[in-house]
C-alpha cells in the first residue's frame, strides 16, 4: 500500500508545495519549526483543504482538485497521532478507545483488547488528567490502532520532560508500529529520532518538500544547506568550484573534494566533529586560532578562525573529545584539517 501527495496550498504569506510518496517503510517529513510540517499531515488527513493537486491512497483518491474530489477526514482511514495524544479529556481510558472503534458490535471486546495489548487495564477508567505520560501515550496509541487506519500520521510524537523518558516513549511508539504494514509519515524536526525510526526522509524547507531519498543518504550527501542544517552539519560556507577542489574566500582557504563538483555548486558544509587536529603536511591542512573553547558534557566545542579568513567570515565549529583537546599542545593556535570525502557540496 502507499500513500501519494502532491498538492500546492496558499495560507496567506506562506504557501506549500508538497510532493512525497510514502509505503510500509516509514517516511520522516524532516523540517524545522514553521516549516509547515503539521500543515501537509493536516492536509493529508482531511482537515485542511490543497487548492490545488492530489492526495492518493494505494491508487484511490482521497483529494483531487480537478476530479474535485475532497473526502471528508472520517472516510480517509487515517490514524492521525497529534502531538501529546490530543486524547478527549472528558473520557475516560476505555471511552477514549471505544470512541475509535469502528464495528459498534465488537466495540467491547475490542477495547478489551487493546487495554491488554497496551497495557492500560489499571488505568481504564482514568481520565487523561490522571495518566502519566506513558499512558497517556499508550491510550493514545491504542486509540488509533483501534480505529484499523489504512496509514498513519504522525505529527512530532514525542514530547517529555527528560531524555530518559523520550526514549522509552520512542520504544513504545516503535513496539506499536512493528507490525503495521500501511504507509506511516512521522514528522519531526529530530535527526537522531528519524534515523532510528524511519527508513526514508523527505525535508521540508520553508513548505517546499525536496527529493524523497534514504535516512542515511540525507546524512551522507544532503544536497541543500536545508537539508545539512537539519541533519545536524554546523559549519557552512561560501565556495567556488576550481577544478577538483573548491576555495572558499571567506576563509581563504582551497579544499579538495572526493566527488565531481556540480556547476551550481554555491556553498559547502563540514560537520563539526570530522574537523581533526592535523600535521601541517595532511591534505586539506591549514592554520587556525581559537577564539572560544566551551566544555560540553562529553566533548570539546572549538570555535576557530582561519588564518587568512574575512573579517566577517562565520568562525569554524569543531568538536572534539576531550581527551583529545587536553593532548593538543597548543590550544591557542594549531592546524586542521578536513577529509576530501567529508565535505557536503550543496546547492
Amino acid at each position: 500500500m502507499s500513500l501519494q501527495a502532491d498538492f500546492y496550498l496558499e495560507l496567506d504569506a506562506f504557501h506549500l508545495e508538497v510532493r512525497l510518496e510514502a509505503d510500509s517503510r516509514r517516511l520522516a517529513l524532516l523540517g524545522a519549526s514553521g516549516s509547515g510540517k503539521s500543515a501537509v499531515l493536516r492536509c493529508i488527513a482531511g482537515t485542511l483543504t490543497p487548492d490545488e493537486g492530489h492526495i492518493l491512497l494505494d491508487g484511490q483518491p482521497l483529494f483531487d482538485s480537478a476530479r474535485r474530489i475532497n473526502l471528508p477526514p472520517q472516510r480517509r482511514q487515517m490514524g492521525f497521532l497529534f502531538r501529546r495524544g490530543a486524547l478527549f479529556p472528558h473520557m475516560t481510558v476505555e471511552q477514549n478507545i471505544a470512541a475509535a472503534v469502528p464495528n459498534r458490535a465488537e466495540r467491547e471486546k475490542t477495547v478489551g483488547e487493546y487495554l491488554r495489548k497496551f497495557r492500560l487495564e489499571e488505568a481504564a477508567k482514568k481520565r487523561p488528567r490522571d495518566l502519566d505520560p506513558m499512558e497517556r501515550q499508550r491510550t493514545a496509541l491504542a486509540r488509533l490502532m483501534a480505529s484499523e487506519p489504512s496509514a498513519i500520521l504522525l505529527d512530532e510524537p514525542l514530547s517529555a520532560p527528560d531524555s530518559f523518558l523520550k526514549f522509552r516513549l520512542e520504544q513504545e511508539l516503535a513496539d506499536a508500529l512493528e507490525h503495521f504494514g500501511g504507509p506511516v509519515i512521522w514528522a519531526s524536526h529530530d535527526r537522531g529520532e528519524v534515523y532510528r525510526n524511519c527508513r526514508y526522509a523527505c525535508v521540508l524547507d520553508a513548505g517546499v518538500s525536496q527529493e524523497v531519498v534514504s535516512v542515511e543518504g540525507l546524512l551522507a550527501h544532503p544536497g541543500t544547506e536545508s537539508a545539512a542544517r537539519l541533519s545536524g552539519c554546523k559549519n557552512f560556507v561560501d565556495a567556488i568550484a576550481r577544478g577538483s577542489a573548491v576555495y572558499l574566500p571567506k576563509w581563504g582557504v582551497t579544499l579538495r573534494c572526493a566527488y565531481p563538483l556540480p556547476p551550481f555548486l554555491w556553498r559547502i558544509g563540514v560537520r563539526a566533529h570530522q574537523i581533526r587536529l592535523s600535521e601541517p603536511d595532511r591534505v586539506n591542512a591549514f592554520a587556525v586560532t581559537a577564539v572560544r573553547v566551551v566544555e560540553d558534557v562529553d566533548r570539546m566545542i572549538v570555535l576557530c578562525r582561519p588564518d587568512g579568513a574575512a573579517q566577517d567570515a562565520p568562525l569554524l565549529r569543531m568538536e572534539l573529545e576531550k581527551d583529545e583537546w587536553i593532548a593538543a599542545p597548543n590550544k591557542r593556535r594549531f592546524t586542521v584539517s578536513i577529509g576530501p570525502q567529508d565535505i557536503l557540496l550543496l546547492r
